[in-house]
């Protein structure tokens, strides 16, 4: 998660809120997602605070492909009003 202007001079971030954002937003039946990632965010030059791990992402993007799945397989309440 962004926060920019966080670090004084450049945007900080708290990567630890990737996870569990991206996946309420896939429950939530978004069709798609913006994540930094990067092979070591602490090192990246540009908005490492708020990367996820490259080595990671695989794992992150399995789960929410299984939440997608499952949202998208029944008709979402408010469609049925």
């Amino acid at each position: 998660m962004q926060l920019p202007g966080g670090q004084g001079t450049s945007s900080g971030g708290q990567r630890q809120h990737v996870p569990v954002l991206a996946r309420a937003a896939v429950a939530a039946g978004i069709s798609g997602l913006f994540m930094e990632t990067h092979p070591d965010p602490d090192k990246a030059l540009s908005d490492g605070p708020n990367s996820w791990p490259l080595h990671r992402m695989k794992e992150l993007l399995e789960t929410l492909v299984i939440i997608d799945q499952a949202v998208k397989a029944q008709a979402l309440i408010e469609n049925t009003l």
